[in-house]
């Protein structure tokens, strides 16, 4: 019985990409090597012994923590129930949750009827059921010094890239010409912490190549 080590879990409205505004149950992972410097989940980053608690412990939990817990399947559905959740679309996010073959956890939420989607950096391959939504947020140079994979690129059902200048438009351009031939995800571009300068760049080349544009509409409407 595979275990999880999970940072946080709770439901919300999905404010990202092509599932903006989709009710989900988010289950953040605790890990990630990646180092992105805007990252805003940075206390996910490390798996700390130190920082195991219950979950009970970690769900009381208010604002952001280090703090994680260990979960089998069975554990996070008898979670779900106690919190009342009703979503039917399940977020596997982090840290970076593909750091861990999620084959397992992917397919007994996908037995229980619920949608799954993973949101992932492209530096660790994607180990998931088929019919999970993989959305490949491509890390480029990043602190962690991982490469975006080849195999992590085809997978995507969406690749969702942070811009924040003409360089990171360069990157993206750079990655689409090693997808596989027929391979067809949407393309989003999303401002970086929602800059004024930022968002007028995504703009202007979502229009000049019919791509699409993500903002973290949840930051606007101030959930989580």
């Amino acid at each position: 019985m595979n275990r999880y080590k999970i940072n946080e879990v709770f439901q919300s409205i999905q404010g990202e990409g092509a599932l903006t505004g989709v009710p989900s149950i988010f289950v953040r992972i605790q890990g990630c090597p990646v180092g992105c410097p805007w990252c805003d989940t940075k206390h996910t980053w490390d798996i700390n012994p130190d920082d195991e608690r219950s979950a009970d412990d970690v769900m009381a939990e208010q604002g952001e923590s280090s703090h994680w817990f260990q979960s089998s399947f069975d554990e996070l559905m008898a979670l779900f129930a106690r919190e009342g959740y009703t979503a039917k679309n399940v977020i596997l996010t982090g840290g970076e949750p593909c750091m861990f073959d999620l084959t397992e956890l992917s397919s007994q939420l996908i037995a229980r009827g619920y949608g799954v989607s993973i949101e992932t950096s492209g530096t660790f391959e994607v180990l998931t059921h088929p019919d999970t939504w993989v959305t490949v947020s491509p890390k480029v140079n990043m602190k962690g010094g991982y490469d975006i994979l080849d195999s992590a690129l085809a997978r995507a059902n969406e690749i969702k890239h942070p811009v924040a200048m003409e360089r990171h438009v360069d990157e993206l351009k750079a990655l689409l010409t090693r997808l596989p031939e027929g391979a067809a995800p949407l393309i989003y571009l999303q401002p970086i912490s929602q800059q004024a300068r930022a968002t007028e760049l995504a703009i202007k080349h979502c229009i000049e190549n019919n791509w699409r544009l993500s903002l973290q509409t949840h930051k606007f409407i101030g959930i989580e």
